[in-house]
């Protein structure tokens, strides 16, 4: 589950009092991964072809995938 802060750089949110101890990481949403054009069509195109019933990539290609795009 996402948890949504805002924090004013002094005072530690309720938000993140009320979290169970663990690791977190926390990531500015002023910094999310945009997509281009083209990796977004090609999302489109894919999720286009599970519906479809076709075959496709195995689950591990996708993650690497998605997961080389974000690191560009």
């Amino acid at each position: 589950m996402d948890h949504i802060v805002e924090w004013d750089g002094e005072h530690i949110p309720t938000k993140l009092r009320a979290l169970p101890p663990g690791r977190y990481q926390i990531v500015p949403l002023d910094q999310a991964v945009v997509l281009t054009a083209e990796e977004e069509a090609g999302l489109e195109e894919a999720l286009a072809s599970l519906d479809a019933g076709q075959e496709g990539m195995t689950p591990e290609q996708v993650r690497d995938g998605l997961r080389a795009a974000l690191k560009r």
